[in-house]
């Protein structure tokens, strides 16, 4: 566990390795003590593609560890909608490691190897959300492999999923098989909407001891209800 952040660690069936998002490094650096140590025990040296999903310290700040002690070949950012930060300090960091950075948004697709690709389907960077920008316009992506997917959604909260729901009405776009439930499950996110639409057939949620509540009960009651 990576305290309350998020971290996903894949190995694609090409030997791509690809990690999203990275826990904290506030009080305790999971990325040094945690992620880096993980990765090394599994003979993983090398990083194929970093993606960050947005700049909170839950989600950003161990990956200056990953960044620090093993090769990185590409960096995956969305679309900012302003200037944080963690942002800046990360992105200095990538410029002295010379490791290359791509921003993306809603319409890319990143391909991973001949069966894996990830495909972004937010922030849209025509309809940046102002209202707490930095969650609302978190990298969301669907991982997909043969017919398995996984919709990865940062911390969108419920302005987010509204948008992008209209965004993807009438579409089987967000349908997936596993959702990173956004938010930590926090009460803010995963409007019944929005998970009734994506569907899964599972959901994981990245959470540890925290002050906030999360997971909310009432989201996992509204997930648990789409296998009835």
């Amino acid at each position: 566990m990576l305290g309350s952040g998020d971290c996903c660690v894949i190995k694609s069936p090409m030997g791509k390795n690809i990690i999203i998002d990275g826990g904290n490094n506030r009080d305790y650096d999971y990325g040094e003590n945690v992620v880096v140590p993980y990765l090394l025990d599994r003979k993983m040296t090398k990083v194929d593609f970093l993606m960050v999903s947005h700049f909170d310290a839950d989600h950003c700040g161990g990956l200056f560890a990953v960044l620090e002690n093993l090769k990185v070949d590409t960096i995956v950012i969305g679309k900012q909608g302003e200037a944080y930060d963690n942002c800046t300090e990360f992105l200095e960091l990538t410029k002295n490691k010379h490791v290359k950075v791509i921003s993306v948004q809603a319409g890319d697709i990143l391909k991973i190897d001949k069966r894996t690709s990830f495909q972004i389907l937010w922030p849209d960077a025509k309809n940046m959300i102002s209202d707490n920008g930095i969650n609302n316009n978190s990298m969301m992506g669907k991982l997909m492999y043969g017919d398995f997917s996984m919709l990865f959604t940062g911390d969108i909260e419920e302005k987010a999923e509204k948008v992008i729901l209209e965004k993807y009405k009438n579409t089987d776009v967000l349908d997936c098989d596993i959702l990173k439930v956004a938010h930590h499950g926090s009460k803010s996110s995963s409007i019944e909407e929005f998970v009734e639409m994506v569907s899964p057939q599972a959901s994981v949620i990245g959470v540890g001891d925290n002050k906030y509540g999360h997971p909310n009960m009432d989201v996992i009651k509204r997930l648990e209800g789409l296998r009835k």
